[in-house]
């Protein structure tokens, strides 16, 4: 860790500006995880066109601290409501609100933001130690290296997303099919643009990610506009976790942080799946598992601890290989190209501020949402209760803003129109959109490095087997292709033995 850099770059994010866009951060993210139906990719894909004109660094601070506000904003509505704000916090719900039904609804909100604080800084301080050594090894990666390393996390990414391995494979590789028009990288002609030059520059990822994300779900609240939430009486009582607390809940808290961070690694998982993954652990190693779905102060704390411990977790593929280990990444990837920023390992050589800018700004983001939270939740709650009817036109407005800023046009009005309707169908589908979005932002880095591998061994696939880590990293894509189908298969033919 370069720790002369790590303080330059929390000192820079401690003047007045980089602070305030920090404050603003996390409070958007609080305030939008909040909200039911608003999610951290929606809130980020919005904010990008704001960032055209700023800083870098600055730009980066903002996003992040969003990051790290909606994954823990999501906790309240999972908690007073039994609606997680964000996908993120759905285990929460199970104990969450059974706990604020009782009457305890500051013991369950200040478990839930305590933990989310203990996991958000245990993957810190495994995204400031381990980053730069995996980039440096990245380093040593020819475009074979890199080729399949994208081809197994696409699969990774199909396999463990939300539904069917066929429905995660048909979203990513939609992903890649929509990234295709444009100019040929190689030869310089249009390619699948059907003589339509609005399409010779390729579909942009801003129009792209605001109609997969913001309006599908606009699309998706405005057809359940007029549910009303039953309200809970809030109470700040219990709010901070004691001495006692921290001892009982001691090794619940590291165990489910390390959970998280680890899953927040892997490409594309998630923070959900991270929750679910702890909450799991949690309730099979506790000395009271009947408790798990009543209320359980064990559950409520895996839960956060880990979901919030992926948000540092999934920065290490970021800024070490530029592979994106979450979608709100896959975002955070397009921030660093709309500002020229090449992602991937040399990044620590070429932008080493923008990457300690990162990594100290998950830290200071993540000690202001637990102030925050903490001192102001019982105020925030009330945005729970805001009428989606005054919400969605506001943020419609925003996206119709956002995506014709891009290039003062209004063909990327109409993509962002086009992609709300295709995600909207997506979703309706059970399709996860996670896969796309990654498949969009990866498949031209993949489609680059090929390319380049084939011209240096003028057409030779070769090198993918007999590389040790193209190898490598083929044979793991097919057994984590393989591996839900066989998966399927032993458990049907278990059960027609019983």
């Amino acid at each position: 860790m370069d720790i002369e850099l790590l303080f330059a770059a929390a000192g820079q994010i401690l003047n007045p500006w980089p602070f305030f866009l920090l404050f603003i951060g996390t409070s958007l993210g609080i305030l939008v995880g909040a909200i039911p139906g608003m999610t951290g990719a929606m809130l980020i894909a919005l904010t990008l066109p704001l960032t055209f004109y700023m800083d870098p660094f600055n730009a980066i601070v903002l996003l992040v601290a969003m990051y790290v506000g909606a994954i823990s904003g999501g906790l309240i509505t999972a908690t007073l409501l039994r609606m997680p704000g964000t996908p993120a916090a759905v285990m929460t719900t199970f104990d969450g609100y059974p706990m604020a039904r009782s009457g305890k609804p500051g013991r369950a909100l200040g478990l839930g933001i305590t933990a989310s604080f203990i996991g958000g800084l245990i993957a810190w301080i495994t995204l400031a130690t381990i980053t730069k050594p995996l980039s440096i090894f990245a380093t040593k990666f020819g475009p074979f290296e890199y080729f399949t390393l994208i081809m197994m996390a696409m699969v990774l990414i199909a396999s463990v997303s939300e539904g069917s391995l066929a429905k995660g494979l048909i979203s990513g590789l939609l992903g890649m099919l929509i990234s295709m028009p444009g100019v040929d990288p190689a030869t310089g002609m249009p390619r699948l643009t059907f003589d339509w030059y609005m399409l010779n520059g390729g579909l942009k990822l801003l129009p792209v990610l605001i109609g997969v994300f913001a309006v599908s779900q606009i699309i998706k609240d405005a057809l359940d506009i007029g549910q009303v939430p039953e309200r809970i009486a809030m109470s700040s009582k219990g709010m901070l976790m004691s001495a006692k607390d921290f001892m009982a809940q001691g090794v619940n808290l590291i165990r489910s942080s390390l959970i998280g961070t680890w899953v927040g690694i892997l490409p594309g998982i998630g923070a959900s799946i991270g929750s679910v993954i702890a909450y799991t652990a949690a309730k099979n190693m506790s000395k009271t598992p009947e408790k798990f779905g009543t209320g359980s102060e064990e559950g409520i704390v895996a839960s956060e601890a880990a979901n919030n411990a992926t948000v540092g977790g999934a920065l290490i593929p970021l800024i070490a290989m530029g592979i994106p280990g979450s979608v709100i990444d896959a975002i955070l990837i397009g921030a660093l190209m709309i500002h020229s920023i090449q992602p991937g390992p040399t990044l620590f050589l070429t932008n080493a501020d923008i990457v300690w800018g990162m990594i100290a700004a998950c830290l200071l983001a993540n000690v202001l949402m637990w102030l925050l939270m903490t001192s102001s939740v019982k105020y925030i709650a009330g945005l729970m209760y805001l009428p989606r009817s005054f919400v969605l036109p506001i943020v419609m407005v925003f996206c119709v803003i956002g995506s014709f800023a891009l290039n003062n046009t209004m063909f990327d009005v109409w993509v962002m129109l086009i992609f709300g309707v295709m995600g909207f169908l997506m979703e309706c589908a059970k399709i996860p959109l996670g896969p796309f979005v990654i498949g969009f932002v990866l498949a031209p880095l993949a489609e680059e490095k090929l390319r380049s591998g084939l011209m240096m061994t003028a057409g030779d696939f070769s090198p993918i087997f007999t590389r040790p880590l193209p190898l490598f990293f083929t044979i793991l894509a097919v057994i984590l292709l393989l591996w839900p189908i066989v998966g399927d298969w032993m458990r049907k033919r278990r059960a027609s033995q019983k």
